[in-house]
């Protein structure tokens, strides 16, 4: 029922089969935009809850009640998984939608309609950090080993979904032709205020002052972690077993710095270099 260990290949990407099948991942790929939709866009464990409430409360106008009382997958349903085609005909526009697929998926698909595109993207040593520790408590991804195995599979791209390097490399790349928001988690953690009036302006959402108090409430970590719509609660022990980690653990930046020793900053470091070039020299550190 669960398909805990299956895994699908689509496009070159090794999935998790508990969340996809080659029918959803199809329909994923040839999926018709509207120029009124809104995607998010990430990469695993590179902030999308936290951007899937922050959205949530934008369209809300600061109104907490959808977050607290329907689940974040199906406020914003993803793109690829095997319920999607089931919730999109529930879903009243403008649609929220959340991805992890490449550009190269997608791309054809959104030049046509050209909606909205947010790129949310994370310092990828805190990235690895942060997957790793999903992979031990989610069983529909293969054990990851010990972080050091962990850490060579994920800069060599042999993770579920891919390369990391490929997937930021390939979003960049379509600025000229996509409508496209790039953010940081690091920026969120800076300053989620201003963050989220420049979203509010790209999303053509003002918001009044009361309703942007009320986002930076509902979307502080604390919050989100006592809110059982986001904080993985809802999920069977048999699928996330939060014995082995938490699904919403730290929310920090700059975690990595307690996992990896000097000679794996300077393989990453490297690695980093030869596959991003001048690309995000902030992720450098």
């Amino acid at each position: 029922m669960y398909r805990l260990d299956v895994t699908e290949t689509f496009a070159g990407l090794s999935l998790p089969g508990h969340l996809h099948t080659q029918a959803s991942l199809n329909f994923a790929s040839t999926f018709q935009f509207c120029s009124s939709d809104v995607l998010l866009v990430t990469y695993p464990k590179s902030g999308t809850t936290w951007m899937q409430e922050i959205l949530t409360l934008i369209y809300s106008k600061g109104d907490p009640q959808p977050a607290k009382n329907i689940p974040n997958w199906t406020r914003n349903p993803w793109l690829e998984h095997t319920y999607f085609s089931k919730i999109l005909r529930e879903t009243e526009g403008p649609r929220l939608l959340t991805t992890h697929l490449p550009y190269r998926v997608l791309s054809a698909s959104l030049r046509k309609a050209k909606p909205k595109v947010i790129h949310l993207t994370r310092n990828p040593k805190d990235v690895a950090v942060s997957f790793y520790h999903f992979c031990r408590m989610a069983k529909f991804f293969p054990d990851p080993g010990t972080f050091d195995e962990f850490l060579l599979n994920f800069l060599d791209g042999a993770v579920h979904y891919g390369s990391w390097f490929e997937h930021t490399r390939g979003w960049l790349s379509c600025k000229e032709e996509l409508d496209v928001f790039y953010i940081t988690y690091e920026e969120l953690h800076q300053d989620l205020e201003g963050s989220v009036e420049r979203l509010s302006a790209f999303l053509d959402c003002p918001l009044q002052p009361g309703q942007m108090a009320s986002i930076q409430k509902h979307c502080s970590f604390a919050s989100m972690r006592n809110n059982t719509m986001v904080n993985g609660t809802l999920v069977p022990h048999e699928i996330m077993d939060p014995s082995k980690s938490q699904f919403m653990r730290k929310g920090i930046v700059g975690d990595w710095k307690n996992h990896f020793s000097p000679l794996q900053i300077e393989m990453f470091n490297k690695k980093y270099q030869q596959e991003m070039g001048d690309c995000c020299p902030c992720f450098m550190d």
